[in-house]
């Protein structure tokens, strides 16, 4: 069987890949794997999510566990819930950011954390032997339809105080955090303008994924109206994206070092997690805060998991997916643009400001064709050969691929987990640098993709 799990989830697209077939296999491992006696549940405003949430359901009950719906909410809000609901475990039924007819599953743990790897693969073996644990007739679970949202909602406004009221302009994209990202700000007093802020599964306004050209229109809201500040959410509320008061797209490796170098200011634990793929001047800004840096593989799942791990202030991805561990351990939009104006309102700074200080670096990508039969061998090949086309190499890292640190940069060479494709990305303190890394780097892997397909 193909490996179903990717880095955030099984993901892929509706009734093709992700089918009520697969949902309720997937409830069935689930139930089976953990010997639950409750599973909550809850899903975005794709079309085809209720279908697979009660496919889903019916695997969960035909074992005997009891399914608690929730209903249409951000995936943060799940995972949160997953924990102050006792549940056993949660589901969160979206593809995030992907275009409308793809959909997913992400199961949650009782602390808030997304299922690991080992958990994954638990959840693969069982459905890969059918061996689920049916219970009889009399015995099958319960389903109990419930709305716990505002247990989150307290979480957040009985622990944040915004003094200002902040003009905002926010862009939730049709997604999962339309209603409740204006409504939870709105309480803590800021002046709210919504756009793109009806639940629509097929997200008509600008599209799931918050990037530089869906978000053009945003753009010219928020210097129109002379706001404060945009935010944008992605489809399933675990990322949000920042547009500051002149109207620009805020840098997002520098908005997360800038707040990452805020956070760590006043705390004993000045550990910040984040990938292998994120930017130096994270480095460059926790460093002059006194703090380090620990890099996992990318997904929020390793990301979450290292958090924990090494008790750290903060965590994330610069896509905007970040984690506050004093809160949870799911990234959260919402939360993570509460937290931001909290800290701008401390820091007496307009967002544009607030990131000045922040480095931007040249960063270049690019991708080397590679099967996927030959990718392991590939790699072997790499990790010993490309240190000695390289000199004066400060760090090796083999977290995620292979990621060799400069004095002036980096350079990562890891196989896509999605395509016949070896990706090599670099990062330096000037251009021409980077462009004669990557040169030589793609000569490297040519080379070696060639051989292994002798």
């Amino acid at each position: 069987m193909a490996k179903l799990f990717g880095t955030s989830g099984i993901r892929g697209k509706a009734n093709i890949t992700i089918t009520p077939q697969l949902a309720l296999q997937v409830g069935q491992a689930l139930a089976t794997s953990i010997k639950a006696r409750t599973i909550l549940t809850a899903h975005d405003m794709r079309t085809t999510s209720l279908m697979l949430q009660y496919a889903l359901t019916a695997g969960i009950t035909a074992c005997g566990a009891t399914t608690i719906q929730q209903g249409i909410i951000p995936t943060p809000v799940l995972a949160y819930l997953t924990k102050k609901t006792k549940a056993d475990a949660g589901v969160m039924i979206t593809a995030s950011h992907n275009p409308p007819e793809y959909n997913g599953i992400k199961l949650y743990n009782p602390d808030t954390t997304a299922y690991n790897e080992t958990q994954e693969n638990q959840i693969e073996k069982l459905i890969a032997k059918q061996r689920f644990e049916l219970a009889a007739w009399q015995n099958i679970g319960k389903t109990i339809t419930i709305d716990e949202t505002q247990q989150y909602v307290e979480m957040i406004t009985k622990n944040v105080v915004l003094k200002k009221s902040w003009k905002l302009v926010i862009d939730p994209g049709n997604g999962a955090t339309s209603q409740l990202a204006p409504q939870m700000l709105r309480q803590l007093n800021c002046s709210v303008t919504a756009i793109n802020s009806q639940p629509d599964g097929y997200f008509p306004g600008r599209g799931a994924e918050p990037n530089e050209e869906s978000l053009k229109p945003l753009c010219k809201i928020v210097r129109n109206l002379k706001a404060d500040l945009g935010i944008a959410y992605d489809g399933d509320g675990d990322r949000m994206v920042t547009i500051d008061e002149k109207g620009r797209m805020t840098p997002l490796d520098q908005i997360f070092a800038a707040y990452a170098a805020y956070a760590i200011k006043r705390q004993k634990n000045k550990t910040i997690v984040t990938h292998v793929e994120a930017s130096m001047c994270i480095e460059k800004m926790i460093e002059a805060e006194g703090g380090k840096i620990v890099r996992t593989k990318v997904g929020d799942v390793n990301i979450a998991e290292a958090v924990k791990q090494h008790n750290a202030t903060f965590g994330g991805e610069p896509c905007g997916a970040w984690i506050h561990p004093n809160y949870h351990y799911c990234p959260d939009g919402i939360l993570s643009s509460i937290l931001l104006l909290q800290t701008l309102e401390e820091a007496n700074q307009p967002l544009s400001y607030f990131i000045s200080e922040t480095p931007r670096y040249p960063l270049l990508r690019q991708n080397v064709a590679c099967p996927n039969s030959v990718k392991l061998a590939v790699m072997k090949k790499v990790y010993e050969a490309l240190p000695a086309v390289f000199s004066g190499i400060k760090e090796q890292l083999k977290v995620d691929g292979f990621r060799l640190t400069f004095k002036q940069g980096w350079l990562l060479i890891r196989p896509s987990g999605t395509e016949p494709m070896m990706r090599i990305t670099v990062e330096t303190e000037n251009r021409k640098t980077a462009e004669t890394i990557m040169k030589k780097a793609i000569k490297l892997m040519g080379k070696l993709v060639k051989e292994a397909t002798r």
